[in-house]
This record gives C-alpha cells, structure tokens and sequence, in this order.
C-alpha cells in the first residue's frame, strides 16, 4: 500500500498538481455486486481518498445489465466513466487504459499471471485489468433434499445423467418443485457443453459452435421433460441474463449450476433453513468434467481525463494487502497469485460457505483448457449471446435443436465479420 501511494504521490508531482490544484477532480468507477464487492471496494477507496486530498472516487453502484448493455453503449458515445468493474473482458478491449506505463510491470506480471491475457487482443498486449473475481462455475446441491429423500449424492467422476437421475428422484420423494436449474447464461453453459464435446474454436482459433450439438440435445431434453427448471430460461426472451438462485435458496431446486460469485448470497440467504454444499461440475460424454473460469475485473477508460490517477486507484486495489482484505471480505476467489498462496481466511462465512469456497478452488484443475481460451476469447460475448437466444427457442418449441444450432452458426458468421 505505501509503495502504491508514493507511486500516487509522485504521478501528482509529476502532473505539477498539488492536492489543492486537484480538487475539481472527480472520478467515477462505474461498479455491480454479485454481493458486497462494491461497498467494499468504495471503503478501501476511501483510504485512498485519504492520502490524496483533492481525488474523489465516486462509486456509481449499478444493475449487472448495465455492465452488459449500457455500458458498451456509453464507451462507443464518449461517455464512459473513468473506471468500471466489467465481465466482458476482451471484448471492450479497444476501450482500455494501457496502466503499463504507470504501475511496476513485473509486480503485475508476477501477481495475475494468466488473468492479464483475458484483457488482452491482437497487438494490445499491455496490462489492462485487475482480475478482481476469479469465479468457477459449478453447482449448488441442497444436502437436506437428498437426505430427506434417502437418496445417495453421486460420487467422484459422476456424469450429467447420474446427477439428473438422483435429481429427479429427490424431487419425486420430497415437495421440492425442480430437480435441476442452471443459469440462463452462455458462460453458464459452457463447461457443460465442453464436457459434452463442444470445441467453440475451429482449427484456425476462430470461434465455433462444432461440438454443441449434443450438449444442445440433451439440455433441450431436460428441459422439455421437467428435470431442468424450464421458465428460468423460457420466461425470458433474447439474451437476457436470468439465474435461479432464488429458488434454490427458497428450497424449490434439489441441484442449481451456478458458480462460485453465489457463495456469500447462499451464505446469508439460506442461514440454517437447510444445509447445502457445492460439488465438483458433473463430467459428460466427451470425457471432461469441466466448470468455466471467469469472473470479473477492474479496468481503466483511455477517454478518461486523468489516466495517471486512475492507473493509482487500480494499482491501489492490486497492492496484495489490499487484494487479500478484498477477498476475505467479499468471500471471493482471488486471482492474486501471490493472495491465493497464503491462503484467504474469509471474513464472517460460516463452515458451509468456506467449505463451499475451497469446493470450486478445488474444482479448478479440472477446468478444460477449452474453457480458459474460451474465457479469454474477444468474440465471446457474442457467442455467449447466440447460445442463450437459440437455446431458448428450442426450449420454447419455435425451433428444432438441428435448426437452432444452424441459425447459432450463421449468427457467429454474421457476428465476426461484422466485427472484422
């Protein structure tokens, strides 16, 4: 932290601007929670605030839409805020703040590792982003259910199809109302479909949706036949976002695939209403058992007025004492190497969320290779889009799964060359 605020101290210097010459100015870090993340990082920014009088971070909390619909809109107008926390890593690479030239390289580098190229595109190849959340998809089982039911939780190594088959037959012993859920996402989908065979880059890297059709068949199926929660991705029309935490978290979902970000909701949501637990991600034909890593990341706007002091605020928040009071108080995966080795003591979990935390950690190496390019692809938020929108129309019966999957390849064509 002192490193970081002489580094603040010394840009201000470098700017000929003394804390009074900079009191006009105002920064606005654009911020969504998945629980507390942003009124935790608008405490940490007060500090910051504190030793550089005349800098005022302002946290504008906002809906995740935003982050995914408005915000781009915002970018490509000139109107974006300075900072902002985001998902659609490379995709809004073209927007970024370079933070080379301002922080110490080697530290970041040393520090996120792997997480850098996520924010990285063709030859922008400097450091863009502070991986703030790294996050593991999997699922939520709710133990009490299973054991209501008598019924035995698969094991190790168990497929999709074991978890459907104990699924539905905790429903049918029990008055939960779904045997399974999953969050009406393409990001969410993805580790199942790979697990499946889907390979979303062809032979040239470039992104494609051979492989997808057997994941396609069988989830359309479950849907169809009442082992998925069928409205979380029916009620809902294009790409838009839905998840069904809410109805595991009121008793109804006996399995819910969702992800790690979920933990601290689960935590302070389900109390002691009924025990739950997270397992690995179900394996599926092609061999692989695959969750997809993601999560969420701090960047800089290059159409920012003040790219030194905002390149400070995000060098700030790197610094690994403040990286690791973060995590513990968000009860989030970090992403800090440097973090993750000394191991994070999570502030006020209880036994099942920290049990849940070192689950998905745990769960990690048995992410696919897939996933992680996947993750980093620029073009995949388009991809992520396409797969919600034809999904969802062979769930609703307005198109077959062989017809959806075609109308999915067409739209990726049209998607890339438009932005070629």
């Amino acid at each position: 932290m002192k490193k970081t605020l002489l580094k603040t101290t010394a840009i201000l210097a470098g700017l000929g601007m003394t804390a009074s010459a900079v009191s006009a100015q105002e920064i606005r870090f654009q911020c969504y929670s998945d629980g507390n993340e942003c009124e935790v990082y608008d405490d940490l920014l007060s500090r910051f605030e504190a030793e550089n009088d005349g800098v005022d971070v302002i946290v504008d909390i906002v809906p995740y839409q935003a982050i995914l619909e408005n915000l781009p809109v915002q970018l490509a107008a000139g109107t974006g805020p300075d900072l902002a926390k985001v998902t659609d890593l490379g995709g809004l690479n073209e927007y970024y703040l370079d933070l080379t030239p301002h922080v110490d390289a080697t530290y970041w580098e040393d520090s996120f590792g792997e997480t850098l190229n996520w924010y990285r595109v063709g030859d922008r190849q400097g450091i863009y982003g502070m991986h703030s959340q790294l996050t593991i998809t999997g699922p939520f089982v709710n133990a009490t259910l299973f054991e209501q039911a008598g019924v035995d939780m698969p094991g190790a190594g168990a497929t999709w199809d074991d978890w459907a088959a104990a699924s539905k037959a905790v429903v049918e012993a029990t008055d939960a109302d779904f045997p399974m859920a999953m969050d009406r996402s393409g990001h969410r989908v993805a580790g199942p479909a790979i697990s499946y065979g889907a390979a979303y880059f062809d032979a040239d890297g470039v992104g494609s949706f051979d492989g997808f059709e057997a994941f396609a068949e069988a989830f359309v199926g479950w849907n169809e036949d009442g082992t998925m929660a069928r409205d979380v991705w029916a009620s809902q029309g294009g790409s838009t976002y839905a998840d069904a935490a809410q109805e595991f978290i009121n008793g109804e979902v006996a399995f819910y695939y969702s992800g790690s970000w979920q933990v601290g909701r689960m935590d302070e949501q389900v109390g002691d209403f009924f025990d739950w637990q997270v397992v690995g991600s179900p394996c599926g034909p092609a061999g692989a058992c695959s969750g997809m890593p993601g999560g969420a990341g701090i960047v800089g706007f290059e159409g920012t007025e003040h790219p030194e002091i905002v390149a400070a605020i995000i060098d700030f928040l790197a610094a690994e004492e403040n990286y690791a009071e973060a995590a513990a108080r968000t009860k989030n995966l970090p992403a800090h190497l440097g973090v993750a080795s000394a191991g994070v003591e999570f502030q006020d979990a209880s036994p099942a969320a920290q049990a849940a935390l070192n689950g998905f950690a745990g769960a990690l190496p048995d992410v696919s290779p897939i996933a992680f390019a996947y993750q980093g692809y620029a073009g995949n938020r388009a991809m992520f889009g396409i797969t919600v929108e034809r999904l969802s129309q062979a769930i609703v019966g307005e198109l077959s799964v062989a017809d959806a999957m075609e109308r999915a390849a067409s739209d990726l064509e049209a998607a890339l060359a438009e932005t070629q």
